[in-house]
């Protein structure tokens, strides 16, 4: 083995976590081990992990995961049983998957395992060429799908009315600034929603209250920008005797509550400010019994304030606000009434 070799087998090793139903756990104390990275894409890992149950409609999305990841790679099944495009899998059926994950990479990096192959054709998802006027895949100057991804065309702002390029994105089931499960469909202009549907649900765990919001608690400190808080967070949730004064007081002294904007995601006197403050410091939670649909919260919000506003909220508020939307729902139709000016993270 060289000198190059045998530090590149000191590193941490760079997984990419599939989280199914029944997995979440397992994941959040993946995170804690020094010995793996869980990589926030695809791309930057070596091997993709698949915990827990994956539904049937979420295994297109595995599938298009698994080829992003470069070569040479491979997938380790954890309470997962593999699908049938993976030839020759790895299951883990243990609590801890670090040291299949080291013998995995180990064994990619020695060459004695060779890389999975694509699981999907190598072709676009839709066809495309030759289409259109100038081979764009749909009629006229702009219209079409060209690799399967619809051009942005230009509609009003919602905000001021202005021409704007609009374009439509899906994120999730795996996506890691989600709930493992949820998926969305957005209408953005530039980075402000303009629309939003639910594609898919998010999956519901069966976990304590305290270990759930901690979790989210994590979720949210990582989207501000305080990784080490987060993992700190995440390591306060294996010890059930150790109170959350201390969290509260660190997230007071990184300005972590002046990282979210007041009055994002209000629902009653509760916004994400709040429930962040509330999880931490152990109080009781103000949030009321009903809520306003989360495709109606997340209109004329920004990316980024959006994502603060689905990590703030409780699995089971998010069973009850976050339904799959049906195709053709009125609430997702882009409409002209204007969005109030927001001036929370960017706005003027």
């Amino acid at each position: 083995m060289s000198i190059l070799q045998r530090i590149q087998s000191w590193a941490p090793v760079p997984v990419y976590p599939v989280i199914g139903k029944g997995g979440l756990r397992a994941i959040e104390r993946l995170r804690l081990d020094p010995a793996l990275t869980l990589v926030s894409s695809a791309r930057h890992a070596s091997i993709m992990l698949v915990c827990g149950d994956i539904r049937d409609g979420d295994r297109p999305a595995l599938r298009q995961l698994h080829d992003q990841l470069p070569h040479p790679r491979a997938t380790l099944w954890c309470s997962s049983p593999p699908l049938c495009d993976a030839a020759d899998p790895v299951e883990e059926r243990g609590d801890d998957a670090t040291v299949a994950l080291r013998q995995l990479d180990a064994d990619l990096r020695a060459g004695t395992r060779t890389t999975e192959a694509d699981w999907l054709p190598d072709q676009p998802p839709n066809a495309w060429m030759g289409k259109g006027d100038h081979g764009q895949g749909g009629k006229g100057m702009m219209g079409g799908v060209p690799y399967g991804r619809p051009m942005a065309m230009t509609d009003e702002d919602l905000r001021d009315g202005l021409d704007l390029d609009a374009m439509t994105i899906s994120v999730g089931p795996f996506a890691p600034m989600l709930p493992p499960g949820l998926s969305l469909e957005l209408v953005l202009q530039g980075d402000v929603i303009q629309t939003a549907r639910i594609l898919t649900s998010a999956y519901q765990e069966e976990m304590p209250a305290r270990e759930t919001s901690l979790w989210q608690a994590s979720r949210l400190l990582e989207l501000v920008g305080l990784a080490g808080l987060a993992r700190r967070c995440r390591s306060v949730v294996q010890m059930t005797d150790v109170p959350t004064d201390s969290l509260y007081a660190a997230a007071r002294r990184a300005g972590a509550f002046f990282a979210v904007p007041p009055g994002l995601g209000q629902i009653g006197a509760s916004d994400v400010r709040t429930r962040l403050r509330e999880v931490l410091s152990g109080s009781p939670s103000s949030m009321p019994d009903s809520a306003p649909l989360l495709i109606d919260m997340m209109r004329g919000l920004e990316w980024q304030e959006a994502m603060l506003v689905v990590a703030s909220l409780s699995p089971r508020l998010l069973e009850t606000i976050a339904p799959v939307t049906p195709t053709g729902d009125d609430r997702a139709a882009v409409t002209k009434k204007p969005v109030p000016h927001q001036n929370h993270m960017g706005h003027h």
